[in-house]
């Protein structure tokens, strides 16, 4: 295998619920005693970045390694299974197929061969390698989001209802199995929020965190990723943390948010003490961001339960972390990526490390108000 090959799954690989939830002293503690005491479930859709192997032979010739991972979160998954381990208050859940499968952080298409005909036919019309607007048929992307080569454009009607036949065959042993088991454990942890304030006569909190990483660079034909964003499409030098609201973290109008104002506020200047920032600029709220999927489909899952949780004192929020990526990767290997190339760097522990405690540190701040 060359180096520019991307990297597969053995076929027929089938995740179980077990193989994507991680939490502090596993070895020694059930599911049931994480979840009783944890106050935050963890998600990161985009974690995984093996391909199945059923797929490869839909990808593009020039889709090479580094494409494949720079079009994934890969950074996020070492740093939340570090936090996890150190952290008895959270839960983590892990997507363990990339994003190319199916996006879970957008919502299901109700008829994938529609959306990827419609899909292949504006990136034909825009050319190779140019910009072009998927707005709504993304879900399964033909082009990274830096507009290189993806997924080969099959032949027909017959061809694309293959590729779409086989992407969702392959989705049922692995993104599915995610999606089913974050909802499940979003439902027993409010269960439980619910069932400790009765017990305790007490507010109780539980919130559902959706981690991502995004680069400011994008890729270059040579592989560098070295190409600067606009400006408003920057994120900032730590995370952008989003409710669905304004700069404030107040709502647009009439558009509900998914974490209260004053807690998201509050969140962010936790983080600001937990990574040791110098420029409050540094966390921002719903920029460039608002938030997609994930804390959309919570967030009106809570609302709906809204009346409720505040009769019992119980306080439900869904919020987005969006990392610069360049922070979670460390200077020395965003320097690497910065340099043409077809590999991936491997993560430093040591930094993985880091970044996981100031995680934790933000949250035991939050908790602490």
């Amino acid at each position: 295998m060359a180096l520019s090959d991307p990297l597969l799954l053995p076929a027929g690989t089938e995740f179980t619920p077990d193989d994507l939830i991680f939490y502090a002293d596993r070895d020694n503690r059930s599911l049931d005693e994480a979840l009783a005491g944890a106050e935050v479930l963890v998600s990161c859709p985009h974690s995984g970045a093996l391909i199945p192997s059923e797929l490869a032979p839909f990808l593009a010739p020039e889709f090479t390694r580094r494409l494949q991972f720079d079009f994934t979160d890969c950074s996020t998954g070492p740093i939340v299974r570090r936090w996890a381990e150190i952290d008895p208050r959270i839960v983590y859940v892990e997507n363990p197929h990339p994003r190319m499968v199916r996006d879970p952080h957008r919502a299901r298409p109700t008829d994938l061969c529609a959306d990827l005909t419609e899909a292949f036919a504006r990136v034909r019309a825009a050319g190779p390698y140019q910009r072009v607007d998927l707005t709504g048929v993304d879900a399964i992307r033909p082009v990274t989001f830096s507009f290189f080569p993806l997924l080969r454009e099959p032949d027909g009607e017959d061809g694309i209802r293959q590729l779409a036949d086989t992407f969702a065959d392959v989705a049922a042993r692995g993104l599915e199995v995610y999606e089913r088991t974050r909802d499940e454990l979003i439902r027993r942890m409010v269960d439980l929020a619910f069932e400790k304030a009765r017990a305790g006569g007490r507010r109780v909190e539980f919130t559902t965190l959706s981690f991502h990483d995004t680069m400011n660079t994008t890729t270059t034909r040579d592989g560098a990723v070295n190409v600067e964003r606009a400006p408003a499409d920057r994120l900032p030098a730590v995370v952008a943390l989003s409710n669905r609201g304004d700069h404030e973290g107040n709502p647009r109008g009439e558009n509900p948010v998914t974490m209260a104002p004053a807690d998201l506020r509050a969140l962010a200047d936790a983080h600001r003490a937990g990574f040791a920032v110098d420029d409050a600029a540094a966390v921002a709220l719903n920029q460039p961001y608002l938030g997609s999927q994930e804390i959309i489909s919570a967030g009106a899952h809570f609302t709906e339960l809204a009346s409720r949780a505040a009769a019992a004192g119980v306080a439900l929020a869904a919020v987005q972390a969006e990392f610069r990526r360049e922070f979670l990767l460390g200077p020395t290997l965003t320097a690497e990526l910065h340099e043409p190339g077809v590999g991936w760097p491997n993560a430093d522990p040591d930094h993985v490390d880091e970044v996981a405690r100031a995680c934790k540190a933000s949250w035991d701040s939050y908790r602490n108000r």
